[in-house]
């Protein structure tokens, strides 16, 4: 198996072929020329050494010397081993709120697309660990199992809405405990779970799930997305805002108390989001105070640069050119190597 490195030098090979063409349109006027300066065979008896076949031996040699240095300069390689790298990290699993309540707009453009502006962030501050996406409302659904992927752990995020989630709740607990289960089998990396939500659960076991997570050797954090003042709560058509059986406005008030209650019973951390900040850069922080630890093993090819070899022959060739004079050598005439 082989490879360029600069596969685009390659194109200075284009040029060999007009070179020729060159060499041997001045050959021609060469001659030419020696017509009209005499006789052809008069001019062959004046110089006895002149050949006729060394110039265009000299200029192949040098047209391979060219050669030569082209695929030097284009970085041949070949894959010569597999070496292995080891990734160490944390194993991650966000649990994103999408109940119709997360796009109340207290938070600009509101709860759900800032929560979601500051995963992608999260994920672009990532490096070695891997990461799950877990979105859910009155159930939860795992979005993205655990992966190192981050472009499709992005992908996946971009599309969350809450029409994922038929059933309208805010399951914390039922978050907690899938995500639990999510993790893969080692026992060495530190696992943590990431809450998202503005804190309204209606299932009434989150503290329970983050105190069982915790005995597991889990972490759990959370962010709270909202205010306490509150705001309403747009409708998904967009015609206005979600109203009560009564018919009136319901408004949606982030409750820091649960949030911080499952942050504290998880063994994690409480983070407050604004427009602004969403906790990340503490979270982040949090984080990365976490055990490393292998999670990964992977195996490539590795490339070796081959061109040394190309410039020792292209040097070699070079010398061949240099000792080869143009005209005939006395002692080797009578060989007849060359006419």
């Amino acid at each position: 198996m082989f490879r360029f490195g600069d596969v685009y030098i390659l194109f200075f090979l284009a040029g060999i072929p007009v070179l020729y063409i060159v060499y041997f349109l001045y050959r021609r006027n060469y001659k030419e020329r020696l017509k009209r300066f005499g006789d052809s065979n008069l001019v062959a008896e004046l110089m006895p050494l002149k050949s006729n076949s060394k110039p265009f031996i000299k200029f192949s040699l040098l047209m391979f010397v060219m050669v030569l240095l082209i695929f030097a300069l284009a970085r041949l390689q070949f894959g010569t081993k597999l070496k292995e790298v080891k990734r160490e990290g944390i194993e991650m699993i966000i649990a994103l709120d999408v109940s119709n309540s997360m796009l109340a707009t207290d938070i600009s453009p509101n709860r759900l697309d800032r929560a979601k502006q500051a995963i992608n962030t999260l994920i672009g501050k990532m490096k070695n660990d891997r990461i799950g996406l877990i979105i859910f409302a009155g159930e939860a659904y795992t979005q993205l199992p655990i992966t190192s992927d981050y472009i499709s752990a992005k992908m996946f995020l971009s599309s969350v809405n809450p029409e994922y989630v038929s059933k309208q709740g805010t399951a914390i607990g039922e978050a907690i405990n899938l995500a639990v289960h999510s993790f893969s089998p080692s026992e060495n990396s530190s696992k943590a779970i990431v809450i998202i939500s503005d804190g309204e659960d209606h299932e009434g076991n989150a503290v329970e799930a983050a105190t069982a997570a915790k005995g597991k050797g889990i972490k759990v954090f959370t962010i709270g997305m909202g205010s306490q003042l509150g705001s309403l709560i747009p409708k998904l058509d967009g015609t206005g805002f979600l109203t009560d059986k009564n018919g009136n406005p319901v408004t949606s008030r982030m409750s820091p108390e649960m949030l911080s209650n499952i942050a504290i019973a998880g063994g994690g951390e409480y983070f407050t989001a604004s427009t602004s900040n969403v906790g990340l850069n503490k979270l982040y922080q949090e984080l990365s105070k976490l055990d490393k630890a292998e999670i990964e093993m992977q195996k490539y090819s590795e490339y070796d640069d081959q061109f040394s070899y190309f410039i020792w022959a292209a040097l070699i060739v070079f010398i061949i050119e240099v000792l080869l004079f143009e005209r005939k050598n006395k002692w080797l005439n009578s060989i007849k190597l060359f006419d």
